[in-house]
């Protein structure tokens, strides 16, 4: 990155799809990485190396992020190995999608204890760090569904919603610090989440976006490590979409 000193970076999530691209992107630009991962090690240690080949240092660190023990012991173990963090991505999500009528409670709460809790569990912990520092760098991956809603996703929305009410609260608190706080919206994007969709979905998907195709998850991850440096020094508090045009 264009800072003299080495940046520290804990993305969650990011083993796998935008957030494996959001770590090696940041790899790219000379951060270290702490990678948060759920479950899949031999994702989470594919992610490791591509990023260490590009001349990274990384720690794997495995943990649920709606479990605020396992965040606490994410953060402590990237400032034991690093001593500090500069940069929080808060990628980890997951979906548990029904009409509302055959939507258990369960699944919705799952959804929000791990989209918004979760992420509410980082951003308390990194602000901690950050606030000490004066220096600090949040981006949070809401969604375009978070904007403009989706059926079968009330759940989802209401998590991505959330997280954007958030980003701008936590903008306004540590602005004096010199942290910035800003929210990226995907929208179709091409990862496992969206392999699955059946050719006639995907068409119509596809004639619903103005640019008329899904997105990479570069796309996302190209945004992200540009809010992550000192480039956007004085943006914080945005909702910037990745949507094709979607949500215009």
């Amino acid at each position: 990155m264009e800072e003299k000193f080495k940046k520290t970076a804990v993305v969650t999530g990011g083993s796998r799809g935008i957030g494996r691209a959001i770590c090696l992107e940041l790899a790219k630009e000379g951060a270290n990485l702490v990678i948060n991962y759920a479950g899949n090690l031999q994702a989470a240690e594919e992610a490791k190396k591509s990023c260490e080949e590009l001349g990274a240092e990384v720690l794997l660190v495995q943990g649920d992020v709606s479990s605020f023990d396992d965040c606490k012991a994410l953060f402590d173990a990237a400032a034991e190995r690093f001593g500090r963090v500069d940069i929080l991505v808060n990628n980890a999500g997951i979906t548990r999608d029904n009409l509302i009528l055959r939507m258990s409670g369960e699944d919705f709460d799952k959804v929000i204890d791990v989209n918004l809790k979760g992420t509410w569990n980082c951003l308390k912990l990194a602000s901690k760090i950050m606030v000490k520092q004066r220096y600090g760098r949040i981006v949070n991956i809401t969604s375009v569904v978070g904007v403009i809603g989706n059926a079968g996703q009330t759940n989802y929305a209401a998590s991505k919603a959330g997280v954007i009410g958030m980003t701008k609260s936590l903008a306004r608190e540590l602005a004096s610090r010199g942290i910035t706080v800003n929210a990226v919206a995907p929208g179709y994007i091409a990862t496992d989440m969206t392999a699955g969709l059946s050719d006639e979905i995907r068409e119509t998907v596809k004639n619903a976006i103005p640019l008329q195709r899904l997105g990479d998850a570069g796309d996302v991850a190209a945004l992200v490590a540009f809010l992550a440096s000192d480039k956007a020094g004085y943006i914080t508090g945005q909702v910037i979409h990745v949507d094709g045009g979607l949500a215009m």
